[in-house]
């Protein structure tokens, strides 16, 4: 069932990885969407009325400036954390891996099997990798800091150069 009530604002910006859009509730910052392109707001649409209820999606008039210039500053090597209420939308599941990607420190890394662990989920390594996948806020939910367990850079939603240029933003060198 649809809720009216509840508004996805967006708005998009460019960045040294390309074109991001950004959406958010009232509650936070629920989405952000790597390229440009009509499909950004369809998949928007997509997304808040599966996971929101809601298909009413408005352009942001200051909701979300607060997240562009703290990503503007994260781009420009500025900030190391970021200061944002944010809205996560996903399964129970999901949302324990993401909060777990959490508290992976800027410029650190750590595996899949790592975080399997840190949720007590040891077999659950694949089901990571989907939950990675599916992370509605990356670059602030942090999925750019797993890597796979023999050290490779594998999997990222805005592709492999994009995970290696924000591990080399963070000064992140493989060892």
């Amino acid at each position: 069932m649809l809720d009216s009530s509840i508004i996805v604002y967006y708005t998009e910006m460019d960045s040294p990885i390309g074109h991001l859009t950004l959406a958010t509730t009232a509650k936070g910052l629920c989405w952000i969407y790597f390229e440009k392109s009509v499909n950004s707001l369809n998949s928007l649409k997509i997304w808040s009325k599966r996971w929101i209820g809601t298909e009413k999606i408005e352009p942001a008039k200051d909701e979300l400036d607060d997240a562009v210039k703290q990503l503007k500053e994260y781009f420009a090597g500025k900030r190391k954390e970021f200061d944002l209420k944010i809205d996560l939308y996903g399964t129970p599941f999901q949302k324990l891996v993401w909060d777990s990607l959490l508290t992976i420190p800027y410029g650190e890394i750590r595996t899949y099997k790592d975080i399997a662990i840190q949720i007590n989920a040891p077999k659950a390594v694949r089901a990571i990798g989907g939950a990675n996948h599916n992370n509605p806020i990356s670059i602030i939910v942090p999925c750019h800091r797993v890597i796979g367990t023999n050290g490779n850079l594998v999997g990222y939603g805005g592709g492999l150069d994009v995970k290696r240029h924000l591990l080399d933003l963070e000064g992140y060198t493989k060892k």
